[in-house]
């Protein structure tokens, strides 16, 4: 009998459930620009340390890694995000990107196109994505910043993905909450964009909980 259970254990080797195993918790990876790297702000402040601390009070074996850019575009992202994913092997990807591409005119087309391609190889390795939204000030023209806007919803529906709408809403239109520059937010803003962020997260951390819970009931148990 002895021998036969060794035989199932190279067959069925416990360590097929080692992803899907809670004590080895859920990883979240930002893939973003400035607005993910506390530009002008301490560290401890910025909306992602925020995050960081919120899953982790939920469960110490949740993480979050920041390999966010100040400056990245969709170009620059889908060329590292292969790398990113085989260094730090994340569940779950947040992009926030496609906001400097906007400032600075790129075609509708390419960001689209390159946050696609990020989608596409994140979902390649198995990795679930959620995309942050991003919106355009007004003095960039109606039809420009509509079809930005619109890029997010798009790829949302297309690939099944959960979307934060807009990452700066509630206070995009509001002064008060951006620093001297206009662009980036203040501390106070840190706080409102962590709220945007988890009410979207928390439900997949939950569904992922609950899926490798049930995964592990299913495990076979054999007798010594």
């Amino acid at each position: 009998m002895k021998n036969f259970l060794i035989i199932l254990f190279f067959l069925f080797p416990i360590t097929s459930y080692a992803v899907a195993n809670p004590a080895n918790g859920i990883t979240v990876m930002i893939f973003g620009d400035s607005l993910s790297t506390g530009y002008g702000l301490p560290a401890e402040v910025g909306w992602v340390n925020l995050l960081k601390q919120r899953m982790q009070a939920l469960s110490p074996h949740y993480q979050v890694i920041n390999v966010s850019i100040s400056g990245e575009t969709t170009l620059g992202g889908r060329h590292r995000i292969e790398q990113a994913l085989k260094t730090h092997q994340p569940d779950i990807v947040i992009i926030e990107l496609g906001g400097n591409d906007g400032l600075r005119g790129a075609s509708i087309q390419s960001i689209h196109d390159n946050l696609e391609a990020i989608i596409q190889v994140c979902q390649r390795n198995n990795v679930t994505p959620l995309l942050a939204g991003m919106q355009l000030p007004p003095n960039y023209g109606t039809a420009y910043t509509q079809k930005f806007r619109n890029i997010y919803p798009q790829l949302a529906e297309r690939y099944q993905l959960k979307l934060v709408p807009f990452l700066l809403d509630g206070f995009g239109d509001k002064r008060e909450f951006f620093q001297a520059d206009g662009i980036h937010p203040d501390v106070a803003a840190q706080k409102l964009i962590t709220e945007n962020v988890w009410e979207v997260l928390y439900p997949m951390l939950e569904s992922n909980y609950s899926t490798v819970q049930k995964s592990i009931q299913l495990e076979p148990a054999f007798d010594n």
